[in-house]
């Protein structure tokens, strides 16, 4: 079994100047009393982290050694209708993992090591107001019958936070407690810490599948696929709702042979429990030309799975983004293929949301 811990030996933290001021950032502050403290004006402003391309071969230590605490300002809850109801406010942002095909690094510098927020408390209190004001869910849908659903870790990864303060135990407890909302994240890591938690199937975990020779080239730093699989019975018997994120899938000469062979790991580890509650997400690679320039520096392997432009095509975004997805017309029929074959070898596996 992989231990977290050896992700993270921080010996620098970057600091807001009120950080200090919340009982929640000393706390954070005393389990790293060795480690250098750089007051900065903004976690968003850090011109050694941030926009830092040209670092690319310092990435994996930078992520490894440093922190960011800061205070977190807007609160807003923003629609989803894919994957949640809502978009939460975020208790984090950054990622102590390097997966090749991250979207966030596009927003915040490449290394970008992890930031928490401080002021934790305040993001509960703002989730459960809202969840209060809109009541009873009037009808179910494809992201929940019952609650509305917050994503809570649309820019890190939780499992991973948690080794660093109780944010996520926080979080956790206040949707346990609070009626009508589900939380819910993905994960690339098994941190059996969240175990102990009483989530009392009001948080939802998302555990990132792909094949394993893809992931082991492309998932930098994250929890081996097999160890992902085994944790999901465990999840569910703790008291989370779990489901599979079948995300990104990447399309290669032989792809529908290894997912079918996941498919089948997947289907002879779970319980029938654990199959019962089972739903997935399936989304389908989104790269960039930027991204893809910055790979060729660090991790060029990484490349030879994510770009293949025969049968790529340019996008701009939601975000006003460009980027490379799969090319119209073959990539709803390769979506197709792959949601065939999710039926065929676990029917039980209904998809909540396919892109």
């Amino acid at each position: 079994m992989s231990d977290l811990r050896s992700l993270l030996a921080v010996d620098t933290i970057y600091l807001e100047p009120a950080v200090e001021g919340f009982p929640r950032g000393r706390e954070i502050l005393a389990r790293f009393p060795d480690a250098r403290r750089v007051p900065v004006e903004s976690h968003w402003r850090i011109p050694e982290l941030h926009g830092n391309a040209g670092l690319a071969e310092d990435w994996l230590r930078t992520k490894r050694t440093t922190l960011v605490l800061g205070v977190k300002k807007g609160m807003a809850m923003r629609p989803n209708g894919r994957s949640a109801d809502f978009i939460a406010p975020s208790t984090s942002n950054g990622c102590a993992m390097a997966c090749a095909y991250c979207y966030v690094p596009r927003r915040k510098g490449y290394a970008n090591p992890i930031s928490l927020f401080v002021n934790c408390d305040e993001v509960c209190s703002a989730i459960a107001r809202h969840a209060k004001k809109l009541g009873a869910k009037p009808e179910p849908n494809q992201i929940d019958p019952a609650d509305w659903v917050y994503d809570v870790g649309e820019n890190g990864d939780l499992s991973v936070d948690a080794l660093l303060s109780d944010n996520v135990r926080d979080l956790v407890a206040m949707f346990a407690a609070t009626p009508h909302a589900k939380g819910s994240f993905a994960t690339k890591a098994v941190n059996r810490d969240l175990l102990g938690y009483d989530p009392r199937g009001k948080t939802r975990v998302r555990f990132s599948l792909m094949p394993e020779r893809v992931a082991k080239v492309v998932d930098v730093r994250t929890s081996p696929m097999a160890e992902r699989i085994a944790a999901i019975d465990d999840f569910v018997r703790a008291g989370y709702e779990v489901h599979a994120n079948f995300s990104p899938v990447i399309l290669y000469p032989g792809w529908e042979a290894d997912y079918r062979a996941l498919f089948e790991a997947v289907d002879a580890a779970l319980s029938a429990p654990a199959k019962r509650q089972l739903r997935a997400e399936i989304i389908m690679l989104t790269h960039n030309a930027a991204l893809h320039e910055v790979n060729l520096r660090w991790h060029p392997k990484a490349e030879d799975w994510l770009w293949t432009p025969d049968i790529q095509e340019t996008k701009t975004s939601e975000g006003g983004g460009v980027n490379l997805r799969y090319r119209t017309g073959w990539k709803g029929r390769w979506l197709a293929r792959f949601r065939a074959l999710l039926a065929e070898v676990m029917p039980y596996c209904g998809v909540r949301y396919a892109f």
